[in-house]
């Protein structure tokens, strides 16, 4: 492991930006799922142990790991990286390839942790040569991907055991392969959606399919149900609002003669803004009312998932600031981030928070999609990811405001 004075000393930038690949391919290599993170746990804390300047806590979300920097009075910053991969088999030729079997970091996550550990190298020296007051704190999060028996990510867990509390404000990035290396894109306010999914069972009654007539067909009040669902965005939104709802999943019947006594559909529900969340859940609740009309019946469940990424402007306009003063040339795209989800978000909504996409296409190639078997990225956008989030967290510290 390398130390901190060896960083420092020996061609500090050079050495940084070799380690944070070095790291980012570890982490590529020994993939662990949501709430299993046991092992990349231990290499995180083996690396932030060798600084010999962190208080370092472990065990949140099982997994996780806060490492501090506490240097007197002053703002409390806190950085944040997701640390589990999916259940996916890479499609990869590389020699930092999963040997996990059947799990890969195909979000980005590798990279961000390797970033993470890349700030915490450099804020090190700073907080040895007494360059800031305040305190910042290295967030290691579990569990972005995936939830738990009880139905919560891991950034849920941080907040119950009062870490945002503790903060004045909080930063994280994300991996952003639709753009190339070299740009950034930023958002203010809502830039990821709320998620819910749904679960409706419409009940009927069920029979021979030669005397449709015996019985009270799930699968005729389906057609009317789905015409509802699928009509509800385009006839019963406001246009200028972001919300959508799709149907992923269909089941009901066995064989083609019999008609079944209820068809289940599965659903999910995106949105920007609570108003918007509430008008759709209402409106779906009478759509399904009906199959009453038809004299059947309904089961709706609704499952409620994370908030929207509520980015806060002024963070956002610190990190454009800074990103543009470390380099004038910086692309910067600025729009939403997509109709996906981010647990990031459960902590912007307890205090001010942004998370900004990091450019990580290789310019000229084929871009790479989240979550796919061959998704890679260009690891010259590490140092840049390091070097926008210690550009800022300096500059929030030494401006003396959160």
């Amino acid at each position: 492991m390398i130390r901190i004075e060896t960083l420092v000393e020996k061609s500090p930038r050079l050495l940084i930006d070799e380690q944070v690949v070095n790291w980012r391919r570890h982490f590529h290599q020994h993939p662990e799922l949501s709430f299993q993170e046991e092992q990349t746990s231990a290499y995180i804390v083996e690396v932030l142990e060798s600084f010999e300047v962190f208080t370092i806590e472990t065990g949140i979300a099982k997994h996780g790991v806060i490492a501090t920097l506490a240097a007197g009075s002053g703002p409390a910053i806190g950085v944040r990286a997701d640390m589990d991969a999916l259940p996916i088999i890479e499609q990869n030729d590389f020699s930092y390839t999963s040997k996990n079997p059947g799990v890969m970091h195909s979000c980005g996550h590798d990279a961000h942790m390797a970033i993470l550990l890349g700030v915490a190298a450099i804020l090190a020296d700073h907080y040895q040569r007494g360059d800031f007051t305040g305190t910042v704190k290295l967030i290691f999060q579990p569990a972005e991907e995936d939830t738990d028996e009880y139905g919560k990510t891991g950034a849920p867990y941080f907040i119950e055991a009062g870490v945002a509390d503790e903060l004045d404000s909080i930063l994280a990035l994300h991996m952003c392969p639709w753009l190339e290396t070299g740009a950034i894109q930023l958002h203010q306010g809502p830039s990821m959606a709320n998620i819910d999914n749904f679960h409706l069972i419409i009940i009927g009654k069920g029979g021979h399919g030669g005397y449709p007539h015996e019985s009270k067909d799930p699968i005729w009040m389906l057609s009317f149900i789905l015409q509802g669902l699928y009509g509800l965005i385009s006839r019963k939104m406001n246009p200028l609002e972001v919300g959508t709802i799709s149907i992923g999943k269909v089941t009901g019947g066995e064989t083609p003669n019999v008609i079944p006594d209820e068809v289940q559909i599965t659903g999910t529900i995106r949105s920007y803004t609570g108003a918007v969340r509430q008008q759709l859940i209402k409106e779906i609740e009478q759509v399904a009312k009906l199959v009453h009309s038809f004299d059947g019946n309904y089961q709706l469940e609704i499952e409620r998932g994370e908030p929207a990424l509520d980015n806060d402007p002024a963070l956002i306009e610190q990190i454009k600031t800074t990103a543009k003063r470390q380099d004038p040339s910086m692309k910067i795209v600025e729009e939403p981030y997509g109709m996906g989800g981010e647990d990031f978000s459960h902590f912007t909504k307890k205090l001010p928070g942004a998370m900004f996409f990091l450019g990580c296409a290789k310019p000229g190639e084929i871009q790479k999609a989240l979550h796919a078997s061959d998704f890679t990225i260009d690891e010259k956008a590490l140092p840049i990811g390091v070097d926008i989030l210690v550009g800022t967290i300096l500059d929030l510290l030494r401006s003396n405001r959160p």
